[in-house]
């Protein structure tokens, strides 16, 4: 829903996680809102290495007017050298956090010339609602991840009452609404059963359930429609207002990264739903003797593949695997995902199972082969499999070259795979339906975008 002109200019700050798929997924939503409510600057507050990685490779159509980057500080000292734990630079950054946002705020406003009126904000910054109380403006937290992790940060306290502490990690959660299908052993490590007291990131992410209510609103990163209605109604018990409105990195199906690795126009050669396409994301990684079994189920199987994998990365395979399968696959440093899985060449994707690329599998009908890594990836594994039926765990949750080629054959030839593939198929058209002009996260997007412009 677009402003008329005579719409009164609002000042939206938008704060951003800088990790992982947070920051594109947010701006991916920016983006759109910044094209449905034109009479509205959107200052988007970002580390400075994540605002480059966003900014530096948009296309000129992609760099909306009313959208303006500014840097807060990483807290990474000077010299600093990267550890190989992701968490540790979360934690540097969490401890400068929320006075670098504070800053960037100030800086906004004076270069705008206009006070802000709005926070929108990555869920996970749980102090944006103290920032948004002094600022005496309206807070609305948006939940990236998947809604059934959102549930299980509700009820943080009861899950470790009744369950992490009795360490019966097969048990289901069949107390709390909508998750009687997930399992003890899925939630994320992270932030249900992280260290509260020795890490910032547990402490932040454990106060998600107790701080959100106070929100004007939480967008979701979802469709009605994908959840259970036990698990949509208790949300919207708990929360003022739930907007579901849509996969943020699909709001703009016409921006599409280009094809500089030219898998495009390899796929075009290959035969209709024959290709294996392998991808981690850009911070996951199976261990190495994983990605050795990895190869060599590819290879063994004589499936065309497509594997999206770091040059550093490759370098620890195996030179004859590289070398045997030349014409077989095809291995690229980075893919324009979307496109790929949107590739009638496509059959199956293999992945780590985060919500970036369970999104876009299920927005173009691919099954999919999942290996979970970390924070809430395993949930993720466990709707694919369980809620949805879209795809199929690894065994044991661990890459070895049976295991995958048991999962391969059970996806593309046997006759529940099938099932499986049609399932996909179904899911996709239910996400198109609820995408529609008139479906419900089309009305979700229209009502955000009025909560943002005041009109």
């Amino acid at each position: 829903m677009a402003e008329t002109k005579s719409s009164p200019k609002k000042h939206v700050a938008v704060l951003a996680f800088p990790f992982g798929s947070h920051p594109l997924s947010l701006l991916a939503l920016v983006r759109k809102l910044a094209q449905d409510a034109p009479n509205v600057e959107f200052s988007f507050l970002n580390t400075p290495k994540s605002n480059h990685s966003l900014f530096s490779t948009a296309k000129p159509d992609e760099i909306l007017p009313n959208i303006k980057a500014y840097d807060v500080a990483d807290g990474v000292p000077k010299g600093y050298v990267p550890s190989p734990n992701p968490i540790e630079g979360v934690e540097l950054f969490i401890k400068v956090s929320p006075e670098n946002f504070r800053r960037g705020l100030e800086m906004a406003e004076a270069e705008n010339g206009m006070k802000i009126s709005c926070l929108l904000t990555d869920a996970f910054l749980t102090f944006s609602v103290e920032v948004a109380e002094d600022l005496h403006v309206p807070w609305i937290p948006v939940w990236s991840p998947f809604p059934y992790s959102l549930s299980a940060h509700v009820y943080i306290d009861l899950i470790r009452q009744r369950f992490v502490n009795n360490e019966v990690e097969d048990t289901t959660l069949e107390c709390i609404p909508g998750l009687s299908q997930m399992r003890v052993s899925d939630l994320p490590m992270e932030g249900i059963l992280g260290d509260i007291e020795g890490s910032l990131f547990s402490r932040m992410l454990s106060e998600v359930g107790s701080v959100l209510p106070r929100a004007s609103a939480v967008v979701l990163n979802s469709y009605e429609e994908l959840n259970p209605p036990l698990l949509n109604d208790d949300l919207k018990t708990n929360f003022r207002s739930v907007l579901n409105v849509g996969f943020h990195t699909l709001l703009n199906p016409s921006q599409l990264g280009s094809d500089v690795s030219g898998c495009i126009s390899w796929l075009d050669k290959q035969k209709e739903r024959s290709v294996v396409y392998v991808s981690f994301g850009t911070v996951s990684s199976p261990p190495h003797n994983e990605l050795i079994a990895l190869a060599e189920a590819l290879e063994e199987s004589g499936l065309p593949f497509l594997w999206s994998l770091k040059d550093y990365i490759k370098d620890l395979l195996p030179k004859a695997f590289v070398e045997k399968t030349r014409m077989q696959g095809k291995i690229v440093p980075w893919t324009p995902q979307s496109q790929v899985l949107a590739h009638a060449s496509i059959a199956v994707f293999v992945t780590h199972c985060g919500s970036n690329s369970v999104v876009e599998s299920i927005a173009y009908g691919v099954p999919m082969i999942g290996r979970p890594c970390f924070g809430d990836h395993r949930m993720i594994g466990r709707m694919v499999e369980d809620v949805w039926g879209i795809g199929v765990k690894v065994e044991g949750g661990i890459l070895t070259k049976n295991g995958l080629l048991k999962s391969l054959d059970f996806i593309l030839g046997h006759v529940k795979g099938k099932e499986m593939r049609d399932k996909a198929q179904a899911l996709k058209k239910t996400v198109q339906c609820a995408a529609s002009p008139n479906g419900t996260a089309a009305k979700d997007l229209s009502h955000l975008v009025e909560l943002l412009s005041g009109s």
